[in-house]
């Protein structure tokens, strides 16, 4: 059975001696210890590759306020012997800091001072029910390889399962936490051929239990069969602005790219978000509510304690059509002068901590698929999620799919275009919103990049959405 790692156990004591010794001289000290260890399994036909999963890490990174502002030190090895060199080369790069501050030949912001209030806690997923062995995964990834293949037209396919198993530590003046949990993912990808052509369509399921992700994909199988020939068939869209029918995978990558870079509240102490005027003002219709949530979900960004050792929050961003906050990493919630919301995450100790996003999601609605479709007089259903980009300082996103099934006068016509690329300003986007499933899916197969490209696990989900969008 998995639990917190044995390796950060043994660190404990010596961390805490680390942060009371430099807690002497500095009012601020925090560290961060992370050991995070999993795998990546892949599959193809004749071929079998298994190697770390990328988010494998183990190293400690310090945060120390020297009374102007916060300076950073990581390192991957520690123990009693190593604490005095550390503190050596901690004081050694802060005095640096210093100097050049003093000389102006760089300008260095000034920053109050962190404040938190005292918690001791561990926290832990159940993990009893997400075991695999590496054969019950490679066994389990030809099961799905198999299904691929005696699909129609399928010449080849592609089956991948990640799992990651995280253990972290925080330790500062007030705080002495702990936290291991778990995520898992399974993806399938069938590669069809006819005289037109190849191509493929991929379908992917993430969370906390190995057993029933890769159930919850396998039932999926010959939906990607049949959408991977829907795609090899289609033709392209005519560009035009159309009433269309978001799939849940889809509904999230519009939560993403419309609610996401453009709410990191470090956007706003940059002045480089649009979204920080539009804050207790409509940005969606009546029946929108959004939210960003580490807590209160099960999927690969679903976490207790952030990076920064905030506790993990579940943010109502929009409620009935108004935009209620961002969300924030501690330094910038210090500087905004608000309270963080438990979104500090970094690529790795290595990294610096941005604002990051964690599962960002609509809220279900009232309305039955079947509804929804009746009501389209022509558009399509969009599914399919291939990628996205935003604008944060103009609110513009731009969002790619793999298909659109054809709907004409309540029903599909069979026809298939593809690639979609959707298109709009964000309050108009989400203002058309007119009908909401009641049922809501959450997606982490993905990542999300910042910074200089810094690469984090989110997920992002919804109902099915009718909206107006312009395809291109």
């Amino acid at each position: 059975m998995s639990k917190f790692s044995k390796y950060l156990e043994s660190t404990k004591e010596i961390l805490k001696e680390l942060v009371d010794t430099l807690s002497k001289e500095y009012e601020f000290v925090s560290i961060l210890g992370s050991d995070c260890n999993g795998k990546t399994y892949r599959k193809m036909k004749g071929n079998t590759n298994i190697g770390d999963n990328m988010y494998k890490e183990r190293g400690f990174v310090l945060r120390i306020y020297n009374g102007n502002n916060y300076a950073e030190y990581s390192f991957n090895e520690i123990n009693k012997d190593l604490i005095s060199t550390i503190v050596k080369k901690v004081k050694d790069n802060l005095m640096l800091n210093s100097m050049f501050s003093e000389s102006k030949q760089i300008e260095i912001k000034k920053y109050g001072l962190l404040k938190e209030e005292e918690l001791v806690a561990d926290f832990e997923r159940d993990s009893n029910k997400i075991e695999l062995t590496q054969n019950e995964i490679l066994d389990k990834l030809d099961e799905l390889l198999n299904m691929q293949l005696e699909g129609e037209n399928v010449v080849n396919a592609y089956a991948l399962c990640q799992n990651l198993d995280i253990s972290k530590i925080y330790i500062s003046n007030k705080r002495f936490l702990t936290q291991f949990y778990t995520w898992t993912c399974w993806m399938a990808m069938p590669i069809v051929v006819n005289e037109k052509g190849s191509n493929s369509f991929y379908e992917a399921q993430s969370g906390v239990n190995a057993i029933e992700v890769f159930e919850k994909l396998k039932k999926n199988i010959p939906n990607a069969i049949e959408n991977a020939n829907g795609v090899l068939n289609s033709e392209p869209p005519t560009p035009g602005v159309y009433e269309v029918i978001t799939a849940p995978d889809i509904t999230g990558l519009i939560a993403h790219e419309a609610f996401g870079h453009g709410v990191e509240m470090d956007m706003f102490v940059k002045g480089r978000a649009l979204g920080e005027k539009f804050v207790g003002k409509r940005v969606a219709s009546d029946m929108t509510n959004m939210h960003e949530a580490a807590k209160g979900n099960e999927e690969v960004s679903s976490y207790f304690f952030d990076d920064e050792g905030t506790l993990a929050h579940d943010t109502v961003e929009i409620k009935n059509g108004i935009l209620q906050t961002g969300v924030c990493d501690a330094i910038s919630a210090l500087i905004l002068g608000i309270e963080p919301t438990g979104n500090g995450k970094r690529e790795s100790f290595e990294r610096k901590a941005y604002t990051r996003m964690t599962s960002t999601y609509f809220e279900a609605g009232n309305d039955k698929l079947e509804d929804m479709i009746k009501s389209i007089k022509k558009g399509y259903l969009i599914t399919g999620m291939h990628s996205g980009m935003e604008d944060p300082k103009n609110w513009g996103i731009q969002c790619a799919a793999a298909m659109g099934k054809e709907i004409i006068d309540g029903k599909f016509t069979g026809k298939v275009v593809s690639p979609v690329m959707m298109t709009g300003y964000v309050p108009d986007l989400l203002g058309s919103i007119s009908m909401a499933t009641d049922t809501v899916e959450l997606f982490g197969s993905g990542s999300c990049g910042k910074g200089y490209k810094e690469w984090v696990k989110t997920a992002d989900g919804g109902p099915y959405l009718k909206v107006k969008v312009n395809i291109g």
